[in-house]
């Protein structure tokens, strides 16, 4: 749930009129892009969404967007180079259909597509992806989504985003689509570096990125950032800190064949924005006096250290102030090689060692005036009587010992001419997986006092700090393996202005360890695990057609129908029985979807529009409700969704609008889905040397969970602006001013049930970079 950022990604000479630019203006802060050949800036102006651009993610063989039977947007090369986000997932909030919220910090993002519901937090339908292969095989582990991992960066080529369609049968887990951060490989040498500083907060960033040859064929590209400072928010200072490194070699063999080695080191710490105490009136959200939910962070508290149990009994103290940590180590071997016969053999293989903590400081009740006796608890005038409001904060320290991946596919493909002009491309491959998953969760509570700024922990009569939260629910320990294994099979059929394709794919899943819950936080019963121990397969398929009316409009349909699996969400807070081989059934979110649409250019102009309808039926645990609840949930949503360019002399426009029409059983909306979500990106090129332009994202209202129910709460509609003024120095160096949620907007994302919490976007941050190229 990160914060946005906003970026000017434009060409000194022709601002680029690519989604790239609707998605990077809205989440990074740059100082743009190197200027485009005039050949090639002319195709961009008659074409801003890149229609004939090749697209690899979602697709058996490699197809131009114009081609395609999918809905997809890439993000290309310069907008992902100049990177200074927050988060990956910033870079998403312009895509339409995506319904990215990043307001919670660095990671840890609700991520949803399309009507289909962000009902368990992080991205349950949508797989996040470093070149071709998956990051995390479940996209909705609690306190571990696969955000938390990957950093924008200027390794990043261009970043490919698939909605519905052929997701379900190139990737298991993922009906959603699948969001494909691809690396840069040297393939055009020269480097650059960039300093950003924040104006009116404390950031300092560095980020840097270099390729070419090494030999006439071999090619290498390495990059990576580091930066600190506080993310924005009061009494954060310090929280962000730390890096990422990462690099590839590519050895180029005969004829397009060749055999690529990367690797990446992540090591990164950033505050954690939860949710922040609001008041709840006839259903609409009061913001409290003192607690601004655009700054607060609750991290200038002089926090003790907090004691949590371990997985064997032991204690063990954390600083509350490491926020989100994340650590990853990875290498991938990609290779791309001609087996004879017309065969093609392609494999991806990576394997990473990922770890972390997520420590987040969430309400855990309403806001109230301290009783008689409170003092306050630290700093120098603790014991000092404290008179004021209060509220109890529930620490949530989990820790991530051990969230490591191992994938690997592999497949093989031929073409067959079937005469005419037609012609037959056969692909078989087998996707396999070996996800490590070993948690340990410790929410305590204290007493706080209720101020955005300078909070302090309290001695509250009769409350003991650092004591089990919410009746010592949520002590809890899982050591486990994921073990996928996917079989699927591809014909791809294409015969003048017709392209098709069908296919199938058998995902078998075996799930063994064990897990433990603790008695009201004291201990665990480590002569009694619960065990995993269970099997499960389906069979997931799509089929869809494109037809080229003309070379500048095309139709195409899909029909498909997968799902994404669990891995702790039926663990915890379920019956044991559910897990451990004596259920007959094992729990999975299936979701079928229908998707037609059109794809047209011309006269400077191009649109991308997309009918659809989704039917989700899913299991669900949310662990921030009173009681915990788990539950069986049914959705079904229809919508059009539309994403443009234009040009108008100097001015460039690019943009999307997403409307959704999604309904629970009952005919109510899910939580947190609104009718209308839209993103616009202006620019203005004043002359070879300025640019300026604004990104802009807007939602209509929603509706929430609350104290009084399910959806009684209503979340406004907002419009967040961004505007950025980036100047070429010289042809090589260029500045840039940028500032994120220029209005200040109070953007509520969400509220939490139980008590008067919610949580809204960073409010206004201004930095300014200097960027050199070379």
């Amino acid at each position: 749930m990160p914060s946005t950022r906003l970026s000017a990604l434009h060409s000194r000479r022709n601002p680029s009129l690519q989604p790239l630019a609707a998605a990077v203006a809205l989440a990074l802060a740059s100082v743009g892009a190197q200027a485009q050949k005039a050949a090639q800036a002319a195709t961009e102006a008659a074409d801003g969404l890149k229609l004939n651009a090749v697209v690899v993610t979602g697709s058996s063989s490699a197809k131009s967007k114009m081609k395609s039977s999918v809905a997809v947007s890439t993000i290309e090369s310069e907008g992902v180079a100049a990177v200074t986000a927050a988060s990956s997932t910033d870079l998403l909030r312009g895509v339409p259909g995506i319904r990215a919220e990043a307001s919670g910090g660095e990671s840890n993002a609700n991520v949803a597509v399309r009507g289909i519901p962000v009902s368990a937090g992080g991205a349950r339908y949508i797989q996040f992806q470093e070149d071709g292969l998956p990051v995390l095989q479940f996209g909705d582990i609690a306190f571990a989504t696969p955000d938390t991992w990957m950093r924008a960066d200027a390794g990043f080529e261009r970043l490919e985003v698939v909605r519905g369609g052929s997701a379900a049968l190139l990737a298991t887990g993922a009906p959603g689509g699948i969001i494909n951060f691809i690396s840069k490989t040297g393939q055009e040498p020269g480097g650059m570096v960039q300093l950003t500083k924040g104006v009116d907060y404390d950031q300092t960033r560095i980020d840097f990125g270099y390729g070419g040859r090494l030999a006439p064929k071999t090619r290498f590209y390495v990059g990576g950032f580091y930066r600190v400072g506080d993310g924005g928010r009061s009494g954060a200072d310090g929280t962000e800190n730390g890096g990422q490194v990462r690099g590839n070699v590519t050895f180029e063999l005969e004829g397009k064949s060749y055999v690529r080695f990367s690797v990446k080191h992540l090591d990164d710490h950033s505050p954690t924005y939860m949710p922040t105490p609001v008041k709840y009136v006839n259903g609409s959200i009061q913001e409290l006096p003192g607690l601004d939910p655009r700054r607060a962070a609750f991290y200038d508290v002089a926090w003790p250290l907090d004691n949590t149990l371990t997985r064997a009994n032991g204690r063990a103290a954390s600083n509350i102030r490491d926020g989100l940590s994340a650590r990853s180590d990875a290498f991938g071997v990609e290779l791309d090689l001609d087996a004879g016969a017309g065969f093609r053999l392609q494999n991806k293989f990576s394997w990473s060692r990922n770890s972390g903590r997520f420590i987040g400081i969430f309400p855990g009740d309403d806001v109230s005036a301290a009783p008689a006796g409170t003092t306050l608890a630290t700093g120098p005038d603790a014991g000092a009587a404290y008179t004021g409001n209060k509220f109890t904060a529930v620490v949530f320290n989990t820790r991530v010992d051990n969230a490591g991946l191992m994938a690997n596919d592999l497949k093989f493909s031929r073409d067959f001419e079937l005469g005419g002009g037609a012609r037959v491309s056969a692909v078989a491959g087998l996707y396999t997986s070996v996800q490590e998953l070993d948690l340990t969760w410790n929410f305590n509570q204290y007493s706080l006092s209720a101020s955005g700024e300078g909070a302090r922990v309290l001695n509250v009569p009769g409350v003991v700090n650092g004591a089990p939260g919410f009746g010592g629910c949520c002590s809890n320990t899982q050591d486990s393996k994921y073990t996928t294994n996917a079989p699927y099979v591809v014909l791809n059929y294409e015969a003048g202005p017709l392209s098709a394709d069908i296919g199938v794919r058998r995902d078998h899943q075996k799930a063994s360890g064990a897990y433990f819950q603790s008695n009201a936080g004291v201990s665990y019963d480590l002569t009694k695990p619960n065990a995993i121990d269970y099997r499960l397969g389906r069979t997931s398929y799509s089929l869809g057609a494109n037809y080229a009316l003309s070379k500048d409009l095309s139709v195409f349909a899909r029909y498909s129908d997968g799902a994404a699996y669990n891995a702790d969400r039926i663990t915890f807070f379920n019956n044991p029985n559910l897990v451990n081989g004596k259920s007959p059934t094992i729990p999975s979110n299936k979701v079928k979807q229908t998707e037609a649409g059109v794809k047209l250019r011309g006269n400077g102009m191009s649109l991308f529009a997309t009918f659809f309808h989704a039917r989700t039926d899913e299991v669900n645990v949310d662990v921030t409700t009173t009681p915990i609840v788990a539950k069986a949930n049914s959705y079904r949503s229809k919508g059009l969704e539309l994403e443009g360019s234009a040009r108008f002399g100097l001015v460039g426009l690019i943009g999307g609008l997403t409307y959704t029409d999604a309904k629970q059983p009952d005919g109510r909306a899910p939580k947190r889905q609104a009718k209308v979500v839209y993103q616009l990106t202006p620019t203005l090129n004043f002359s070879d040397e300025l640019t300026a332009g604004m990104g802009i994202v807007g939602t209509g209202k929603s509706r929430d969970d609350g104290p009084a129910g399910p959806l009684s709460i209503t979340l406004p509609a907002y419009t967040v602006v961004n505007a950025f003024v980036t100047y070429s120095l010289t042809p090589k160096a260029t500045v840039t001013l940028a500032a994120n949620n220029l209005f200040n907007e109070i953007a509520y994302t969400e509220s939490n049930d139980g008590r008067g919490a919610a949580r809204a976007y960073t409010g206004r941050t201004v930095k300014a970079s200097l960027r050199y190229s070379f």
